[in-house]
């Protein structure tokens, strides 16, 4: 279990540190790079700092250097941003969309998955001085979040089954089977993390998952679109989500 959180933090550490990266290459605000939504003001000033931010939080998880305390404020800091920057402050146009259009739910339900990740992490580190405030419930809460974002995103591969199996590789047959199977396996695996029956192994089998997307799906869209910010944006996310699911396989219990 200590190797397989060991392996998640890496893998969700060195996205965040990327995220970073595009923040400052870019110097402003775009829509599917988390945590931030496009139409946040304050850019470039606001878009550096949280790229540097994002960087030296990725070299404190990596490092394993005040990581607790940097995997708390990361959840933080993200979970802020989904309830108050991608709902505007509570904006009912914002909510509306977040509610109805996939491309608004899956931005702010990204960040929050990571968001509940880290604050999974966080507990995974008891010993650490100094020691952060409520980690055991953040860490419970994290986890639930997490949980509830995979399902979201499970409805989605059946309300745009056609939009996802458009994004399978041409060389891969069954291009629907597998957008209905990937969206079943999110369902899932979220409900067994949520009632922890199988949670481990739901959350093992989805970090997988992530990771297979990365190696068939992501890495030969960036290798043939290496200029586009988009396609290494969604390889990060999916990077992060990989490492966030064996962080959360990690500390469920072994016959959870």
């Amino acid at each position: 279990m200590d190797t397989l959180i060991a392996a998640g933090r890496l893998l969700f550490a060195i996205p965040i540190g990327a995220f970073g990266v595009q923040y400052i290459i870019y110097g402003r605000f775009l829509g599917g790079l988390p945590p931030v939504p496009p139409w946040t003001p304050g850019a470039p000033v606001f878009a550096y700092l949280t790229g540097i931010l994002l960087i030296a939080i990725s070299l404190s998880l990596v490092s394993n250097t005040k990581a607790r305390l940097s995997a708390a404020l990361l959840g933080i800091g993200f979970f802020l941003c989904v309830v108050l920057l991608h709902t505007w402050f509570f904006s009912a146009s914002k909510i509306s969309a977040i509610l109805h259009n996939g491309t608004d739910r899956t931005r702010a339900f990204e960040p929050l998955a990571l968001a509940g990740a880290a604050w999974v992490l966080a507990e995974t580190l008891p010993n650490e001085k100094p020691s952060f405030p409520g980690t055991r419930i953040l860490a419970q809460f994290g986890r639930f979040v997490f949980a509830i974002s995979m399902v979201v995103f499970g409805i989605q591969h059946f309300e745009y089954a056609k939009f996802v199996a458009s994004l399978i590789p041409s060389w891969i047959p069954g291009h629907l089977f597998w957008t209905y199977f990937t969206g079943a396996g999110f369902i899932a695996a979220g409900v067994s993390i949520m009632i922890k029956k199988y949670g481990r192994l739901g959350a093992t089998l989805l970090g997988v998952m992530f990771l297979l997307w990365v190696a068939v799906l992501h890495a030969p869209r960036v290798a043939t679109h290496l200029h586009n910010g988009d396609e290494w944006s969604s390889a990060f996310v999916a990077l992060a989500m990989c490492g966030a699911s064996f962080i959360v396989a990690g500390t469920m219990a072994k016959k959870s």
